[in-house]
């Protein structure tokens, strides 16, 4: 790919040095247990194959200022004590421990001098963070920084990019974290809040039923019996979406596409689901017209018009899986946040997520409904089962008896033998201003996993953003994936519309 032009040499504005000791000042340091050993799920984050980041990309409304931002982070994510310590190796044992200490924020805030009039600001952008998964965090400093990009793109008048190890925290995690730094743009003293569940609980089943009951047994049966089967030998179809070997030490690419939440919940209460069905659905059709196309394509003397109009390019029986992460907590207070890093202490925080394998029926439809209706089946099984907590406490036992480096084998089987991850996390529903510069978009996702594709769908007051991260060598064009995505969810509305 072009670079553009600059990319190589960006420098960092000189602005006020802030130097913070966690160990004696911060509000709670001293209250906090030196030398505290990481959790298991946050050391299996260091193993070969599993070492990810977090990035989450959060669009300005307005120039966005430096100094207002390190003065902020002092008094709010500073205090909070994982983004305040090291992560450093027990010589004795193996093992990893949180270590308190001195925080420079000129090594975690990066604020590069940018032309204001660059051109192709947006493919700057894309470049910028893709060169980040080129990188990594040194373990002599907490495993966080933040980049803050004053350019003007498309769809904001700066850029801001968070990057933390997944050591750290879970996408949830950092989601409610990234809200408790942040307050209401309509009131400055409110903190903004996530969406609540009509559901309780990642498990739906009626528990005064047999039947039900039963099939929560048989779903859970069958889903460990998968997982097993996954990890020793059954892998996912060669498609042109398959990543290859050592596919989570390459560079990744990271796109967005935000669509109209309001386009989604016509198909939701048309088809009376929920919105994580619909955008299920969207995704199985995105990914169908995508390996279609990409199918089509070895077909010579073809345009790319002829492909999309033939009755089918895809091969037969394509075994096409994600990894869908759930969170497992039941709640996550935004309020309970603030207060923690007020207080300097832990709280309820970390990594807890589980996950299922989640098979895409990939095929063209006459019916566009179809694939939100297949969608809906395939999904409605996994909540009829304990299949996230079952892969979480699978993790977690062989961990304990046979050591960190037999469950990173065992994650990076699993991960690698499947297609794709994906993600779905539900952002706050008002307009948000994160240290007093108003949120345009925001777009999470990840690097150093061991798939060519993760899709993470996020939505934010009356908006869905579709988050692409993907190896280029697989799939050496991302955006007409995300144009893929859109028109699938076009054709489903338009089908709505015309019945």
């Amino acid at each position: 790919m072009e670079e553009i032009k600059g990319l190589r040499d960006l420098k960092r504005i000189k602005t006020k040095k802030y130097v913070v000791d966690q160990v004696q000042e911060g509000g709670g340091g001293g209250d906090r247990e030196e030398g505290e050993l990481l959790s298991p799920m946050a050391r299996l984050f260091h193993e070969p194959g599993s070492n990810v980041y977090i990035i989450s990309i959060l669009g300005s409304k307005t120039t966005i200022f430096p100094h207002v931002v390190k003065a902020n982070l002092v008094n709010t994510l500073l205090k909070h004590p994982r983004f305040s310590s090291l992560q450093v190796v027990d010589k004795e044992n193996g093992g990893m421990r949180w270590v308190p200490t001195k925080v420079n924020l000129d090594d975690h805030v990066i604020v590069p001098e940018l032309d204001q009039n660059i051109e192709l600001a947006d493919r700057f952008v894309e470049d910028y963070i893709s060169n980040l998964s080129k990188t990594t965090i040194p373990k002599s400093q907490p495993l966080w920084d933040l980049h803050l990009l004053n350019v003007k793109t498309s769809d904001a008048e700066a850029v801001g990019v968070l990057r933390v190890h997944h050591s750290i925290g879970d996408g949830m995690s950092l989601m409610a974290l990234t809200l408790a730094c942040s307050r209401k743009a309509s009131d400055p003293n409110a903190v903004p809040s996530l969406p609540i569940a009509k559901e309780s609980g990642y498990v739906s089943y009626d528990e005064g039923k047999f039947w039900s009951i039963l099939a929560l047994v048989w779903n859970s049966l069958v889903a460990v019996v998968m997982f097993v089967l996954t990890a020793i030998f059954l892998k996912d179809s060669c498609t042109p979406l398959k990543g290859g070997v050592g596919v989570e030490c390459r560079p990744r690419r990271f796109v967005h596409r935000t669509v109209n939440l309001d386009d989604i919940k016509v198909v939701k209460n048309a088809m009376n689901m929920t919105i994580n069905d619909v955008v299920l659905g969207v995704t199985q059709a995105g990914l169908s017209r995508y390996l279609n196309r990409e199918y089509g394509k070895k077909s010579k003397n073809e345009d790319e018009a002829t492909l999309l109009e033939r009755k089918n390019n895809l091969p037969r029986n394509i075994r096409l899986r994600a990894t869908f992460f759930f969170n497992l907590r039941l709640t996550t207070r935004i309020d309970a946040l603030v207060d923690m890093m007020e207080k300097g202490k832990m709280g309820k925080w970390g990594n807890k997520i589980g996950y299922v394998l989640l098979p895409f029926s990939i095929g063209l439809r006459k019916d566009p409904l179809d694939y939100v209706r297949e969608a809906k089946s395939i999904i409605d099984q996994k909540k009829a089962s304990l299949e996230p907590m079952a892969t979480y406490f699978v993790a977690n036992l062989v961990l304990k008896f046979f050591g960190i480096k037999a469950a990173g084998i065992l994650n990076h089987r699993v991960f690698s033998n499947t297609t794709m991850w994906f993600s779905n996390v539900p952002g706050p529903q008002e307009e948000i201003a994160f240290y007093g510069h108003e949120v345009a978009y925001i777009a999470p996702t990840c690097y150093g996993q061991p798939c060519a594709l993760m899709i993470h769908v996020v939505s934010y007051v009356d908006k869905v953003t579709f988050v692409l991260s993907v190896d280029e060598e697989a799939i050496p064009d991302p955006h007409q994936l995300c144009d893929d995505l859109q028109h699938s969810l076009n054709l489903i509305k338009d089908a709505i519309t015309k019945n």
